[in-house]
């Protein structure tokens, strides 16, 4: 016999577009009252939203490179338990291609592996290259992906001793040209101000971090609409981060310290000028996965109400990235909470139950 979830409360369908139930059959949504006598019916009653977006997340990663399975499989599991059923895969060295056969396991949209410039980026994690080889690289992550480009914008300079931009950008325009000729979009790291003015007059799609941006370049990305995902919870991270370089690049210490300190402040500006914002944890690296509750919650420390912070992670990220949310006849991938997550964000933190392709997971 099989079993038919009866979602009942209020089914957030989208900001303005609440309905008082659904229900899942044969691992999928429908808003139609199943007519069949002989299934067993599991009501489950609360807050139900889509499936949660990490679209800065690395699964197959951590602070040394690529790991083995069992540990993507862990990270996998440990975002799925937090509510994320869908991540954009921001750069990997792993081959994690294997989770799409998995049912219980997130989806995954993939950037290929990141692409920096050589010995300015953390050990193992990309491919180093020069500028001469980059509109290569970037075609070939390009086809390797689903249907985006990561790229390391900036990175500390030991010459300069501070933060300074990877790529000419005329180089840079080429790379992010054959990535849309491929079908593709690009996305950068960037902590800085400088590479952010590059990657806008090169025609970016997205920057992560963009703790550099200031007004000029709040305009630009505004004016072109590229897209931001602040990661706040790394952000958090950047005095740890800059400590040991103290002595040796005090520049590029102080740069950091600052660009921590008005963190808020540069993502509520951003906000305020109409950048899309969407929200990403930066797990997988050096922080754990599962932070999308506290992702949420920064984003709003950062000036963007709950219901902004809501659509980053679920109804308006999953349209930017182009999958479906609660949709008629879409795979039910669902979160339901006790609490209102409008009312208070941290309700994110305790979903009661997860309910990916139909299956509950709680």
């Amino acid at each position: 016999m099989a079993t038919v979830l009866h979602l009942q409360g209020e089914v957030l369908v989208g900001p303005e577009d609440v309905r008082p139930e659904a229900w899942v059959v044969g691992g999928r949504l429908t808003f139609e009252r199943p007519t069949a006598s002989g299934d067993d019916v599991q009501v489950i009653r609360g807050y139900v939203l889509p499936g949660l977006v990490d679209a800065h997340c690395h699964v197959g990663l951590d602070a040394h490179g690529a790991v083995d399975d069992a540990t993507s499989e862990a990270q996998a599991l440990a975002d799925r338990e937090a509510g994320t059923l869908l991540i954009r895969d921001a750069g990997s060295p792993a081959d994690t291609r294997w989770i799409d056969e998995r049912d219980d396991l997130p989806k995954v949209i993939r950037a290929g592996r990141h692409i920096a410039r050589t010995r300015r980026y953390i050990r193992n994690f990309a491919h180093e290259i020069e500028p001469d080889q980059l509109v290569e690289r970037v075609r070939l992550e390009a086809r390797a992906g689903d249907g985006w480009v990561k790229l390391v914008g900036d990175w500390i300079d030991r010459d300069a001793r501070d933060l300074t931009p990877c790529w000419p950008v005329d180089v840079l325009t080429d790379a992010i040209a054959a990535a849309h000729e491929e079908g593709a979009r690009v996305t950068a790291h960037c902590f800085g101000e400088a590479s952010l003015y590059d990657f806008a007059a090169a025609g970016t799609d997205c920057i992560e971090h963009a703790t550099g941006l200031e007004a000029e370049t709040i305009a630009q990305f505004a004016e072109q609409q590229i897209a931001i995902v602040p990661t706040l919870v790394n952000i958090a991270t950047f005095p740890a981060l800059a400590e040991p370089a103290q002595e040796k690049f005090p520049d590029y210490h102080r740069r950091m310290l600052a660009l921590h300190e008005r963190r808020y402040a540069t993502i509520g500006a951003a906000h305020d000028a109409g950048i899309p914002i969407y929200l990403g944890t930066d797990a997988g690296g050096s922080l754990r996965h599962g932070l999308v509750a506290d992702e949420a919650l920064e984003l709003t420390k950062a000036g963007l109400s709950a219901d902004e912070a809501l659509s980053a992670a679920t109804w308006g990220a999953r349209e930017w990235l182009g999958r479906p949310g609660l949709e008629e006849g879409a795979d039910a991938d669902l979160v339901v909470y006790a609490a209102d997550p409008r009312r208070e964000i941290r309700a994110l933190a305790a979903p009661e139950h997860v309910v990916l392709r139909g299956r509950d997971f709680s």
